[in-house]
Order: structure tokens, then sequence, then C-alpha cells
């Protein structure tokens, strides 16, 4: 009986073990998921010579514009892994708002694809000689990815930073403190897309920007923060796996184990 018993108890115990190392990989890998997200920082620079009027008609390197390209996909890559990563831990807490951060990562990064194929069609037509009949089209081009960039780097980000905050913020996966700059953060982030969207204020006004920081703080903050210090030991939505450890642990014998311990005896 007490063999059974230890035996269960060992289980138990080595199951708990396993699940909290597997959920440190899983924030090990978010966090560097989240962190890889800031690499596209400095297409700031790297885009300046694009958005000149005379692009594809002065002189200078493309490579730039390459890079800055590159450093972008990575970003839509990383969003999309953010979410898939994260996805079964959150969904332990609410399937659907989970499936709907997958759902709005996916979305957001295709936005991303699609401004890079923008610039990179600028590209092409500089390389090919396209010459000053494709002005117009360069502009155009350019003023797409402008507006692509509003949508699926200002919005969308505040969408999915919206549900992030919410799963986080129930399941204390993280400090409630650090859950409510992404909860706060989106808000304020939409409102600035709406304001760039109606006019009110430029696309890279200080305004614009300062709307900004708080959903970037958010998730680089996330990032740092699952890299050192994971998960928490015993958040919400791991509550009702480590009550099934403990219930196994106390599992007591039946009738039929007592009966014959005593014939034993």
């Amino acid at each position: 009986m007490n063999s059974n018993r230890n035996t269960a108890i060992g289980t138990s115990a080595s199951t708990e073990q396993a699940s909290m190392s597997s959920l440190r990989k899983t924030a090990l890998a978010a966090g560097v998921l989240y962190l890889l997200t800031f690499v596209s920082i400095p297409t700031l620079v790297l885009y300046g010579s694009i958005h000149g009027a005379n692009y594809i008609l002065g002189p200078g390197s493309d490579i730039p514009v390459i890079i800055g390209g590159v450093l972008e996909i990575i970003v839509a890559l990383a969003g999309i892994g953010t979410a898939i990563v994260l996805f079964p831990v959150l969904k332990k807490q609410n399937e659907g708002a989970a499936l709907g951060l997958v759902a709005a990562r996916i979305l957001e990064s295709s936005t991303i694809f699609v401004g890079v194929a923008f610039l990179l069609s600028i590209v092409t037509l500089r390389q090919a000689g396209a010459g000053a009949e494709a002005l117009v089209t360069s502009h155009a081009l350019v003023s797409l990815y402008d507006r692509i960039f509003l949508l699926g780097q200002s919005f969308m980000p505040a969408v999915c930073d919206m549900l992030l905050g919410f799963l986080l913020y129930k399941s204390r996966l993280v400090p409630r403190a650090l859950s409510l700059i992404g909860i706060i953060g989106a808000p304020l982030l939409i409102a600035g897309y709406i304001a760039v969207l109606f006019g009110l204020i430029g696309r890279l006004d200080l305004l614009a920007a300062l709307a900004a920081v708080p959903v970037a703080l958010f998730e680089f903050s996330l990032g740092v923060w699952l890299v050192i210090k994971g998960f928490n030991s015993t958040p919400a939505a791991l509550a009702p796996v480590q009550n099934l450890f403990k219930l196994a642990a106390s599992v007591k014998p039946t009738t039929q184990e007592l009966s014959k311990w005593k014939m034993g005896k």
C-alpha cells in the first residue's frame, strides 16, 4: 500500500516537474521571439531614401531597402511565432481569445509581407531602369506602403496586445502590472491610429510616437521578463493541472487494497 502511494506521489511530482520545465522552455521561446520583433527599428533610417521623390532616378545603393525588407520579414515571422508558442498555455485560460490572438498576429504579419512587397517592387523598377515614366508608380507604391504600415503596425498590434494583456492579466502568468501596460497601451495606440487616419496628426508626429510607446514598452518588457524570469510559478491558468497533481499525490487505498494488506500481515 505504501509502495503504491509512494509511486503515485513520485509519478505526480515528476510529471509536475516536467510540466514546469516545458513551461520554462515555452516562456524562453516566446521571450526571444518578442525581442526579435524589434529588429526592424533600423528601417526608420534604412527606408529614408526610398521615400525621396526621385528615388528610382537617383544614384545610390538599393541594399539598405533590401536589408530593411529582410528585417521586416523577420518581424512578421517572429510575430506569428509569439502567438503560436503561447497558444497552448493561453488557451487554458480562454481558448477563444487565444485563438483570436493567433489570427490577429497572422493578419498583422500578412500586412507586413504586403508592405515589403510594395517596397521591393520599387527596387525592381529602379534596377530595371524604368525611368521617369515610373515615378508615379513608385510614389503610389510608397503611399501604399505607408498606409498598410499604419494598419499592420499600428492598429493590428493594438488588437493583439489587447487580447494578450487580457489573457495574461487573468492567468497571472506574468505580473499583473506588466499586463496592464498592454491593456492600457492598446487603446492609446488605436486612438493615435485614428488621429493619423483622419489627418489630425502626422504619421511621424511626436503625438503619434508617444501613442505607440506603451505598446512597445509592453512587448519589449514582456520579452525580457519571459527570457529572464519565465512564467510565474503558480499562474491561475495552471491551477487545475496543479490540483490534479495534488489529487494524485493524496490517493487513498481502496477497501480491497486494505483487505489484501491485512491478509498479507
